[in-house]
């Protein structure tokens, strides 16, 4: 290796400095430079990699903001509906009214469904709230379900949190129909149909409320609760076999600390969202006063309504009206256009079995939704008539039977 000559500018001329030592301090300089600059790149990455992480986490910090603030002005949301519905009812309850349909329920818009999350399909869930009453209902509906409960009760209906100790027999008498009907003022009535859900129905009695006979069939049959357990099955029977399910939701609604709910909102929506509807329940009857902390009333008890029938010459008593007076050319009109199939009854008598009152041969009873049974629980709330009769009238036979009638 050759030597480098450094030229000094002092006495004694030029000094030879090995190359190799040359070579290593230029190495050394070279590797601080790299250092320096490397530091400053570190130190610059280290910078913007703090940055972008200062950044995501107020990203992050902003979105679990936002969710939270979502979840609120939806929970908001739902309380202020929950609230505007109550006091709706509330007032409808104390006028003693049957709704804006005149048959105890009024359809909503849309439904409110929440809660669902983690629900499949068939699953189902019934709560009670702090004061041990029957809260919101849910299930996730099948047409497997649907098609298994057809035919009869798939149980026994169970009392409710402060079922009434006293459930008279009364007289009520509907504007809709102009008819009247006599049985029990309450019944156990479910907040998901067996119907609809089968033996699940009665796994829990807050699935139960206590609920006015017509809270729970309306004046004609097809009202009240039961109008929005058959919208859920018109869609079933719409759409056969299919592998949609219905988000079924049911909210019993008190006022303040009372025992039994003044009515309930069902909220029912199809995954397909082909089904997507909100409808309110009242629980009252048309001129009954109800104290909604015991279930006590102001109802004349009957003691025997099939004398009463006999006494009337018609299927449907006039019996003892109350509430408004604007009801009494309906239940006239009723009257006596019943009074004609009474000839019948004298020719073709019913016969008992058990709880079942059965139709004699080629008769019928029609319901006030236009269907025809063989044999009903409580005959007072049917036309008794030929099939031929009913046929000519209109009526079909009904398809599937209830805890009340069969085909």
């Amino acid at each position: 290796m050759g030597d480098i000559i450094v030229h000094q500018n002092n006495k004694k001329g030029y000094t030879f400095i090995p190359k190799y030592i040359i070579i290593f301090v230029t190495i050394l300089l070279t590797g601080g430079l790299l250092s320096a600059c490397g530091n400053g790149q570190a130190n610059l990455s280290s910078k913007n990699h703090s940055s972008k992480v200062t950044a995501i986490s107020k990203e992050s910090d902003n979105s679990d903001s936002s969710h939270k603030q979502v979840e609120s002005n939806s929970t908001s949301s739902n309380t202020q509906h929950h609230s505007a519905i109550s006091q709706k009812l509330v007032t409808a309850t104390d006028k003693e009214s049957a709704g804006p349909t005149s048959n105890y329920y009024w359809v909503n818009g849309k439904a409110h469904i929440t809660g669902f999350s983690h629900l499949k399909a068939g699953d189902y869930r019934f709560t009670k709230d702090k004061q041990g009453r029957s809260a919101t209902a849910r299930a996730v509906l099948t047409y497997a379900e649907y098609q298994s409960s057809k035919g009869s009760r798939q149980g026994e209906p169970l009392a409710p949190p402060a079922w009434p100790s006293s459930n008279p027999k009364v007289a009520i008498n509907y504007c809709l129909t102009g008819r009247t009907y006599h049985g029990y003022l309450y019944n156990r009535s479910h907040s998901i149909a067996d119907s609809l859900l089968g033996s699940k129905s009665y796994t829990s009695e807050y699935n139960f409320t206590t609920g006015t006979r017509p809270q729970n069939v309306g004046a004609d049959q097809s009202g009240g609760m039961r109008y929005a357990e058959e919208t859920a099955e018109n869609y079933w029977n719409n759409y056969p076999g299919t592998k949609n399910t219905i988000d079924y939701e049911t909210t019993p609604v008190y006022k303040g600390n009372e025992n039994i709910p003044r009515g309930s909102i069902v909220n029912i929506k199809s995954s397909d969202d082909v089904l997507n509807t909100e409808i309110v329940v009242i629980n009252s009857v048309e001129g009954i006063k109800i104290n909604y902390n015991d279930g006590s009333s102001n109802a004349k008890p009957i003691t025997s309504p099939n004398s009463r029938t006999k006494k009337n010459q018609s299927s449907y008593s006039n019996g003892d009206y109350h509430g408004n007076s604007t009801c009494t050319s309906k239940h006239q009109t009723t009257s006596s256009q019943t009074t004609t199939g009474t000839t019948s009854q004298a020719t073709n008598k019913t016969t008992k079995e058990g709880q079942w009152t059965v139709a004699a041969a080629g008769m019928v009873f029609v319901s006030d939704s236009q269907k025809y049974y063989s044999r009903v629980t409580n005959p007072t709330n049917y036309q008794y008539v030929s099939e031929t009769q009913a046929t000519a009238n209109g009526a079909t036979r009904a398809a599937r039977g209830n805890q009340y009638a069969r085909p």
